[in-house]
């Protein structure tokens, strides 16, 4: 009881109020980052290497590039947030993903282009999820996975608006003035509201959890064991939302009928994620954890062994996003529903790192792999094979919190 009415106090639940505006802000920031930074990238794709001649392996590699330097600067950037909080921070890094896009819209050639992309890594880092996660884990306490929800219901939205969005402004702009176009509307939206709503005191880290083992957290078999899974399941998670425009235009889908059904699979997961805070209450951690993984298995085999029509792989890639957006809380909670809030941030950043790197080199990859696999469909395959191998990881527990 000690613990938690420690954790009440210092999150606000008792003696503090919670930040208002911090939820609605981070909802904005949070659709409009994904949305122009992340998923405006599949849509463009093919007009940029198409103007510039630059090959798609490479191309892609500079975006690789980029969600790797995200894996590897969060893990600084969590030590940072659970001394500071958020606010610099994710200014900060909104500040720093407009410039970064607006190197990668002028750069006369693949060397600058990647230069910006490499920018743009350090800005993901400090404004995707893991930092708004960090925030709303301190302010709102025991009542985070409601906080976490509402958040992510709205990041869930960004490929449902940003895929179609930049596909409209690609049919009347060039690729660079699109991505001049959307660093504007980054910067409108998303400085002043983390500048702004951020604003409130950060609350004291409350007390560890008692020791149950000697082995410290992040060099336990449970935490390594579930890191591997996670590894494997965001590889396969972001390989299919980057392969799923060229799986559906390989069917015969239009790049903008494919654009719309990956801003549907947003909506999915804005769907999966209204599931997740029943699920939790219903189920073990293992037992969801086990489930959410191999489901995502499933309905990338589906995507894969299905040849059409479209709109049944519309539909399955609306099921994928439903999952996807499920594995989004499923991450975000990992490491309070087994080991406590007290050092979240710095411990989501050491398990979240190999599965950011992992995300990091799926485009690039999944690009690479397509071709000497015959095609996207067998690439699929090989993706659902990955995460039944990381639901099988999955088993191993902590045994306090199963």
């Amino acid at each position: 009881m000690q613990h938690i009415q420690a954790d009440t106090a210092a999150t606000g639940t008792g003696v503090r109020a919670r930040p208002r505006a911090v939820l609605p802000a981070l909802c904005a920031t949070q659709i409009t980052s994904w949305g122009i930074v992340y998923y405006a990238f599949p849509v463009l794709l093919p007009r940029l290497t198409a103007d510039t001649g630059w090959s798609t392996n490479a191309v892609t590699a500079a975006f690789s590039v980029a969600l790797l330097v995200s894996a590897v600067a969060g893990i600084p950037i969590g030590r940072i947030l659970d001394r500071r909080g958020p606010r610099a921070v994710m200014t900060a890094g909104s500040a720093l993903g407009t410039l970064a896009l607006l190197l990668v819209a002028a750069a006369p050639n693949l060397i600058v282009f990647t230069l910006g992309w490499l920018l743009a890594g350090v800005a993901m880092a400090a404004t995707f999820y893991p930092p708004a996660f960090a925030a709303l884990t301190r302010w709102w306490g025991p009542d985070r996975v409601r906080a976490l929800t509402v958040v992510t219901l709205a990041g869930g939205l960004a490929s449902t608006v940003f895929a179609p969005l930049t596909a409209l402004f690609a049919e009347h702009l060039s690729w660079r003035a699109t991505y001049a176009v959307l660093a504007v509307v980054l910067a409108v939206i998303t400085i002043p509201a983390h500048a702004l709503a951020l604003r409130a005191p950060w609350p004291a880290a409350p007390p560890p959890p008692p020791a149950v083992a000697r082995t410290p957290v992040p060099r336990s078999r449970p935490f390594l064991f579930l890191a591997a899974a996670f590894t494997l399941s965001s590889f396969a998670m972001y390989a299919v939302v980057m392969g799923l425009i060229p799986l559906l235009t390989e069917r015969g889908a239009t790049p903008t009928q494919a654009a719309w059904a990956l801003g549907l699979g947003g909506a999915g997961q804005t769907l999966g994620r209204t599931l997740y805070a029943s699920l939790a209450t219903r189920t073990s951690v293992t037992t969801r954890t086990v489930t959410l993984i191999a489901l995502g298995g499933a309905t990338t085999a589906a995507l894969a062994l299905a040849p059409g029509p479209l709109p049944l792989l519309v539909l399955l890639s609306v099921l994928a996003g439903v999952v996807r957006g499920n594995l989004t809380l499923l991450q975000a909670t990992a490491v309070t529903d087994r080991w406590g809030t007290t050092h979240y941030g710095h411990l989501s950043a050491l398990l979240g790192a190999p599965a950011h790197i992992a995300a990091a080199l799926a485009p690039w990859a999944g690009a690479a792999l397509a071709g000497p696999l015959g095609g996207y469909p067998h690439l699929f395959l090989l993706l659902a094979a990955l995460s039944v191998a990381a639901a099988v990881l999955s088993l191993v527990r902590v045994r306090t919190s199963t």
